[in-house]
């Protein structure tokens, strides 16, 4: 090849590569809503004013907003997939089709114009469809204006009036909102109770309410003397506003977030601690029995908060705050509504849980429709980890309970691969144990793979990357193969795309002139690393490592305090590989695959020599 046309080509990739940094875009809104409550009624007008800014190179020439109130209807899709899946959530079941007139919930569109200009719609269950009167086109905004009226449902899933712990108003999923439009196109999809997707941008916020209520929920409290609320200066006497009808405008804004939720009740109180970074953590609840409860809490969120903050990256906002309502936890922007009514532990774990989204929901905005694992399972790893640090556990696996979870749907024969849509399980108990369980194991095992300390700085270098954008797989892929400097592409393939297994065992150990020989055996259909721990008859312990061949390299820094033992990488598709040690089979005591149990082997039964009991491997660690 001659060397101008090497100049040409280098040129030519070296511009497709910075093409292809500068291809990402996003879009974006900004919401300004004026909401006027009617507490008698559980009924709102609201007037929306969005300001959508088209990012994409795409002309648009249709857009369409979420209304998620239509789900809280007999014969919704929600109402008929929850009483026709095999195993029905409990707190829905049959809930919806029993709802009255008076307790459905609903969004009724009176008016909608883009740029001064009425709009065509037509309202499809909880999706609006709407024609535009002009297109949007690529670097464009369009102003939409909205007059719209709705009512509160009885709560049942997240949202909704007078949950079974007396809150009055779990204000989430309220209000239309505008899909995502990504490189994907639409992401209309309709609600059946699974998951949430937004675009970022500012809320501005106004709520007129009965002046009894005390609010909480995302974004900073912009007249907090006015409504006497302490989110900047709770020691400031109240500013009353000139008001006859008996309500106050609480004014709420968030800047750079893609949702915004609320929770509004006349027996709240409201607690706030700090970090020591100056954010302030406000805890509103309904000031009953559990009140000491809740003041055991607050140094422990304070705790877990930072924790967070220095291992997976710095949460940005000032704020967050923790609300008693909804029926479980949920996540939002910069707060989460959570029930109470449990043991400390409880309340301690769903706090911790539903905070940790901040990053993963909040802050990473994943599709979770499309990947609830990069949210539910990236949460439950950190959640397990900051639970761990919380407790002084230093436990080298704390998600024991998680890989019991999937090594039960693996045995039952219920799998469905991590690629499933949310809304596409064929039944809640698989949806849960891949989103939460097998997606925090793709993590831990992932350390396995790369090694621990790679593991975590790759996480930090996801959110310094990723942070304020809509990151898919492919993205977090790349940065841990960065991180890691190793390819994964087999590893993210078969584990998120395929239902295959690990299962490596122990086929023979046999003398071979004064050394060992050890068979070691792929049975599952999912190629692994193996790390393969020797415990000597003098309680001494050496650690070999087999890496794959597909890996190009060897993970980094890992857990064991021993020195490693690099061995020739495995081609994968061999069954079997000798790993031959200079060590005599006499003064052997045991040998083990994976003693941290981060490998998701489905049959740790063969993984030693001699059989060896499932407790007797926790003694058996490299302590």
């Amino acid at each position: 090849m001659n060397k101008i046309l090497i100049l040409i080509l280098s040129g030519w990739l070296l511009q497709s590569n910075s093409t292809a940094q500068k291809c990402y875009w996003q879009q974006h809104v900004n919401y300004k809503m004026d909401i006027d409550m009617d507490v008698s009624k559980h009924q709102f007008t609201g007037k929306q004013e969005l300001v959508y800014t088209n990012n994409s190179p795409d002309t648009l020439r249709k857009v369409y907003y979420h209304l998620y109130y239509n789900a809280f209807q007999p014969n919704s899709m929600m109402d008929v997939r929850s009483r026709t899946i095999a195993d029905p959530d409990p707190r829905v079941g049959d809930r919806i089709f029993h709802l009255k007139p008076d307790e459905i919930g609903y969004h009724k569109i009176d008016k909608l114009t883009q740029n001064g200009k009425p709009l065509q719609y037509k309202v499809v269950g909880t999706i609006l469809d709407v024609e535009l009167a002009e297109p949007i086109l690529p670097k464009k905004k369009s102003v939409f204006k909205m007059e719209f009226h709705s009512q509160v449902p009885v709560q049942i899933r997240r949202t909704g009036r007078n949950n079974k712990e007396g809150v009055d108003y779990s204000m989430t999923q309220w209000y239309p909102k505008l899909c995502e439009y990504d490189k994907d196109g639409w992401h209309a999809n309709p609600y059946i109770g699974r998951e949430f997707h937004g675009v970022w941008g500012d809320f501005d916020v106004k709520i007129n309410i009965d002046k009894n209520y005390l609010l909480g929920g995302t974004g900073y409290i912009k007249n907090p003397q006015e409504v006497g609320y302490g989110y900047e200066d709770k020691n400031k006497k109240m500013k009353p506003q000139k008001r006859t009808d008996n309500k106050l405008t609480w004014h709420f804004f968030a800047p750079m977030v893609h949702d915004f939720a609320w929770a509004a009740d006349t027996d709240y109180t409201h607690d706030t601690t700090a970090l020591d970074n100056g954010t302030i953590l406000h805890f509103i609840y309904i000031k009953d029995t559990l009140v000491k409860r809740w003041n055991k809490l607050k140094p422990i969120a304070k705790k877990s908060f930072e924790f967070v903050n220095k291992t997976f990256g710095e949460y940005p906002y000032k704020q967050y705050s923790v609300i008693q309502g909804g029926d479980g936890g949920m996540e939002y922007p910069m707060c989460t509504l959570i029930t109470a009514h449990s043991s400390l532990n409880g309340l301690i774990s769903v706090t911790v849980h539903e905070s940790i989204h901040s990053w993963f929901q909040g802050l990473m905005a994943t599709n979770e429709s499309k990947y609830p694992w990069m949210d539910e399972g990236f949460t439950t790893f950190a959640q397990y980890k900051t639970l761990d640090y919380l407790n002084d556990g230093g436990a080298i696996n704390p998600l024991g309970r998680q890989y019991g979870g999937y090594n039960r749907v693996v045995k039952a024969e219920r799998q469905e691969p991590l690629t499933t849509h949310a809304d596409f399980y064929k039944s809640n108990a698989v949806y849960g144990s891949n989103a939460y369980s097998k997606g925090a194991i793709l993590l831990m095992q992932l350390g396995y793979v790369i090694g621990d300390d790679a593991l975590m700085k790759g996480m930090k270098r996801y959110y310094d990357e990723w942070h304020f954008k809509h990151p898919t797989p492919q993205d977090f892929k790349r940065v841990m193969e960065k991180t890691a400097d190793m390819e994964l592409d087999w590893y993210f393939e078969q584990f998120v795309e395929t239902t295959n297994t690990i299962d490596y065992s122990i086929e023979g150990v046999e003398e071979n002139n004064g050394k060992t020989a050890i068979t070691l055996a792929r049975k599952g259909d999912m190629p692994m690393p193996l790390d393969v721990v020797v415990k000597l008859k003098d309680g001494s312990l050496r650690w070999y490592y087999i890496p794959l061949r597909i890996m190009r390299n060897n993970k980094g820094k890992d857990i064991y305090e021993i020195e490693r033992i690099n061995k020739p990488a495995w081609p994968w598709v061999y069954p079997e590989y000798d790993l031959i040690i200079d060590v005599p089979k006499n003064k052997i005591e045991a040998i083990e695959i994976d003693p941290s149990t981060r490998m998701a082997d489905i049959n740790r039964e063969n993984n030693f020599y001699p059989e060896l009991e499932e407790e007797q491997s926790i003694k058996f660690i490299g302590e």
